[in-house]
């Protein structure tokens, strides 16, 4: 059964009256008749994980805080979703806003925290402005008491998803990642303790407490427990978000989104967004939860799941997202300021035809150059896509020397019709 979609379809589903006829704030009042460190159990009873990319044990991040001294600690929601090919929060603020502002009401409670932020890419202005309204329909209803919830707007940097970036946003200084330690939950924001969690994460403490730990853990597999949101988007024939337990895999999402579009086959996917290895139909029956797809070479992440047919050019697709990272590189540290310039010109080269000899082994070594040695992981985002593609189709990085992407390409920007099939 689908949780944090299930009113999606209901006439005016963010309103908080909608909301409340369907269970909404039952679980608040049921968090306020416990003690904290019982919230802080039953979320760790239901199995609820990171849904930002990491999977790390939400109750078990929230144990990390130091004991109270009295002053103030904070809760930072990162709803500031920017990753190509990743759509699961801001659908969920627009169709269900009130479920994070439970979330966050109660995940306040159990690490005692008065004062929130939600953290939203400023880009989506109809989004920041819905999640304005459902805080200020909670507070007028009484629902917050003294809890406050701010809805801050990013300024549109990709770097500001890593959560000490976010961090440093907040502050008002330019976004650049934090050395660590120390660790946000001993000296996060203004040097507090803080809890960051994605936006979906919080959301999902809702849904324990509407029903039970016991309910929760029922569903998913057994490392990975709950629901997620998965986006799917690319050559299917109905793209969109699709929730669904931890475990499906994608064979059976491609049944659920109509299969690939009409007259074409599978060429490769990404299981986790454009910053995860690539996989082909010999990873479609991989369960997608985290060890599995971990286990298997790739990364589950924010559950981006996008498609690409055989009419797609890998150099191409790679070669954009190459620039998207170079692009939104913050430029702290030299592996990624400097490695992603340099394999995008180099994969600029081999998606004209125009390629030197040695570039693929080139590009292939600069990529290893920014794994695991960047400050954060968006070089790792950066370079991950790079040396999959090589590794699964390094004949046609080779034809990429003498042909360009277009050429061998020609109908990669075929139109669709209205059901995403080829005309």
């Amino acid at each position: 059964m689908p949780v944090t979609s299930a009113i999606y379809a209901e006439p005016n589903s963010w309103r908080l009256s909608t909301y409340r006829a369907h269970g909404g704030y039952t679980g608040l009042e049921k968090a306020r008749s416990m003690d904290r460190a019982d919230i802080i159990e039953a979320v760790k009873a239901a199995g609820v994980r990171g849904r930002g990319g990491a999977g790390f044990p939400t109750g078990l991040k929230w144990s990390f805080l130091p004991p109270d001294d009295g002053g103030p600690r904070y809760l930072t929601v990162n709803c500031d979703e920017s990753e190509p090919g990743t759509c699961k929060d801001i659908p969920m603020v627009m169709a269900n806003p009130h479920m994070l502002i439970e979330g966050v009401a109660i995940t306040s409670l159990a690490i005692r925290c008065t004062h929130a932020f939600i953290y939203i890419r400023g880009e989506v202005v109809h989004a920041y402005n819905r999640l304005l309204s459902a805080i200020k329909e909670a507070e007028d209803a009484g629902l917050l008491g003294d809890l406050r919830i701010i809805a801050h707007a990013g300024a549109g940097a990709y770097i500001c998803g890593e959560e000490t970036a976010l961090l440093d946003s907040l502050e008002g200084l330019r976004g650049h990642p934090r050395l660590k330690p120390p660790f946000p939950a001993a000296e996060g924001l203004y040097a507090r303790p803080t809890v960051i969690n994605n936006a979906e994460t919080i959301a999902q403490v809702a849904a324990v407490f509407h029903n039970s730990p016991e309910w929760y853990a029922s569903m998913g597999t057994e490392k990975a427990k709950g629901y997620g949101l998965f986006n799917i988007s690319g050559h299917v024939r109905r793209p969109g978000q699709y929730e669904a337990p931890f475990g499906i895999t994608m064979r059976e999402l491609l049944e659920m989104s109509g299969g690939i579009r009409a007259g074409h086959k599978l060429k490769f996917w990404s299981p986790g967004g454009s910053s995860t290895g690539l996989w082909t139909e010999e990873q479609l029956d991989v369960p997608l939860a985290y060890e599995e797809v971990l286990a298997n070479g790739s990364m589950l992440g924010t559950r981006a799941l996008q498609v690409f047919d055989d009419t797609v050019s890998v150099v191409r697709v790679v070669r954009k997202w190459t620039d998207f990272y170079q692009h939104e590189s913050c430029g702290k540290c030299t592996p990624c300021r400097e490695g992603t310039f340099w394999m995008k010109q180099i994969m600029r080269r081999l998606e004209a035809g125009k390629g030197r000899e040695g570039d693929i082994d080139l590009l292939y070594d600069v990529a290893g150059n920014i794994l695991g040695r960047s400050f954060c992981a968006l070089g790792d985002a950066s370079a991950t896509p790079v040396r999959s593609a090589i590794e699964k189709f390094r004949d046609e990085f080779e034809l990429g020397m003498t042909t360009p992407a277009a050429e061998l390409f020609p109908h990669a920007a075929s139109e669709l019709t209205e059901e995403g099939g080829a005309r």
